[in-house]
């Protein structure tokens, strides 16, 4: 398999002749070209994905060629081994981004060429099964990262934690100083193995020996079971206690997406760690509820956005969510302003609404919600009808159904009367009189039917054929007024006539001229 620096030289080709070409002295006019052709030279934004790439290559042509690199595509390759991922990252001074999205990258991360990368933004780790002892270890070498993709993973729970998990579950759910402030909690004196041992005991050492070589935590992902055979609505499966770390101030968007992790309390991990945290993806993850609890079982309200005071996007499209109070804790969050919330099991239940009503009722319930589901930003007018309309969908309900919202809303609108349903559809069947000669009948006629249709239904019942008939209509108001009108036009549908019932249609046969 080729390494990073022999895919480079093929797809970018061979380093030119340095050898300069000697101008003759009776040429008047010189044309300078570049030691380095524009199609010879590493861009800045360097894609090398699926070139079976699985080491760095010779260190000093990798730092020649790729110190202006910013941004790193190596998705889809052979890597496994973090050591070469850092042999890499330490020649390019300058990225800000990697992507290093299907490769296999679950083993230990040992101690890295380079303390720190200070430049690095944007990391991408999709579908590498990235074990979160790993996670934990990166997050110390990148001070300046924004940005983490994590999706894929087959993460049934967050392993990483600000706080102590034996000292919070004694700590009455959590209150004592450390939780509160979101500051590590003392050390783990109460691990009952040696992963969480290990992992407590890493770090009371100097940053600079705490790169061990192998990893204390597991997840589903370090199991020999295929991808496609793990179960992800198990979540009786003995983890590992998370891994106390210190919280990282520069993250402010994570991605998760299509992870199984299933409930809110492990969400709340996050929220501790990544304090600043502005936007987070949780798409295609069953999430069950937004109500965390603590050890004990027992529910705790504020722990659903305490830890997301900078929380502005949120995507929980294809949670597993069925419940209304949900969507009321989401207006808890201090600064969320655009949400996600599509396709969940609660809108299937509320079948009865059109989708319309169903935006006007999140709408109401969500009142610092700016962008929903991706649309447009929802403006003063819409806010005030959906929520009017949300008064009057729960005018006819039992108090005991009506949610605080509800009361909120009436004292900002008042009490609110319920629309009058008025239908201006016209009649679809109406009864008219049929009148032929001495004969005279009525019947139920479609107007949605055409007067050729009229006629055809009529030739059975006096035995006139259709050809040899014309019709008059006669309005039941206006008989006096306006007399008889023909109906000469086959193809005219008959609504068009204002027919309602109690009206006539009188019959003749043409006369043969």
């Amino acid at each position: 398999m080729p390494t990073l620096l022999e895919a480079l030289e093929e797809k970018y080709g061979m380093e030119p002749d340095d050898k300069e070409e000697h101008v003759e002295e009776e040429v008047l006019v010189s044309i300078f070209v570049p030691k380095l052709p524009p199609r010879q030279s590493t861009p800045q934004l360097l894609i090398l994905n699926d070139c079976n790439i699985d080491r760095a290559g010779e260190p000093e042509d990798l730092k020649k060629k790729c110190r202006i690199v910013k941004e790193l595509d190596l998705a889809q390759n052979k890597l496994n081994n973090w050591n070469e991922v850092f042999v890499i990252l330490s020649h390019m001074p300058r990225v800000e981004f990697v992507n290093l999205s299907l490769n296999h990258l679950t083993g230990p991360i040992q101690k890295p060429p380079v303390t720190k990368m200070d430049h690095l933004r944007n990391l991408v780790l999709n579908n590498t099964k990235l074990e979160w002892c790993s996670v934990e270890k990166l997050l110390r070498l990148l001070p300046a990262l924004e940005e983490l993709h994590l999706s894929l993973n087959e993460y049934t729970h967050v392993l990483i934690d600000t706080v102590n998990s034996a000292a919070k579950s004694g700590d009455a759910g959590g209150d004592g100083p450390a939780a509160e402030e979101g500051l590590p909690a003392a050390s783990n004196n109460n691990a009952k193995d040696d992963e969480s041992t290990t992992a407590t005991t890493s770090h009371s050492t100097p940053e600079d020996t705490t790169m061990m070589s192998s990893c204390s935590c597991s997840s589903p992902s370090s199991t020999s079971q295929p991808a496609d055979q793990q179960k992800p609505a198990d979540t009786t499966t003995v983890e590992p206690p998370p891994l106390q770390t210190d919280p990282h101030g520069g993250v402010r968007k994570l991605h998760l997406t299509g992870n199984y992790i299933s409930e809110w309390g492990e969400i709340c991990r996050i929220g501790r760690v990544f304090p600043q945290l502005e936007a987070l993806v949780l798409a295609d993850c069953p999430l069950r509820s937004l109500k965390p609890t603590d050890p004990q079982g027992n529910e705790n309200e504020e722990e659903s956005h305490k830890y997301f005071q900078n929380l502005k996007l949120l995507n929980l499209s294809n949670a597993k969510i069925d419940s209304w109070e949900d969507i009321d804790r989401l207006a808890d969050f201090p600064s969320l302003c655009n949400v996600r919330l599509q396709y969940w099991p609660l809108w299937a239940r509320t079948d009865s609404t059109t989708e319309h009503e169903r935006r006007q009722l999140l709408i109401a319930r969500l009142p610092n919600i700016s962008i929903l589901n991706g649309g447009d930003t929802i403006g003063a007018v819409e806010r005030e009808d959906a929520e009017r309309s949300f008064i009057r969908h729960y005018l006819d309900k039992p108090d005991a159904e009506r949610p605080r919202r509800y009361y909120d809303l009436i004292g900002v609108h008042g009490q609110l009367d319920p629309l009058v349903n008025i239908d201006l559809r016209p009649e679809r069947k109406v009864k008219v009189r049929f009148t032929f000669e001495d004969q005279a009948i009525e019947r139920t006629v479609d107007v949605n039917r055409t007067v050729s249709d009229l006629k055809s239904r009529l030739e059975r019942i006096f035995e006139v054929p259709a050809a040899r008939m014309r019709l008059y209509y006669v309005d039941q108001d206006f008989r006096d007024l306006q007399g008889l009108e023909e109906m000469k036009y086959p193809h005219k549908v008959l609504y068009s006539y204002n027919i309602r019932s109690g009206d006539e249609i009188i019959i003749e046969r043409k006369v043969k001229s």
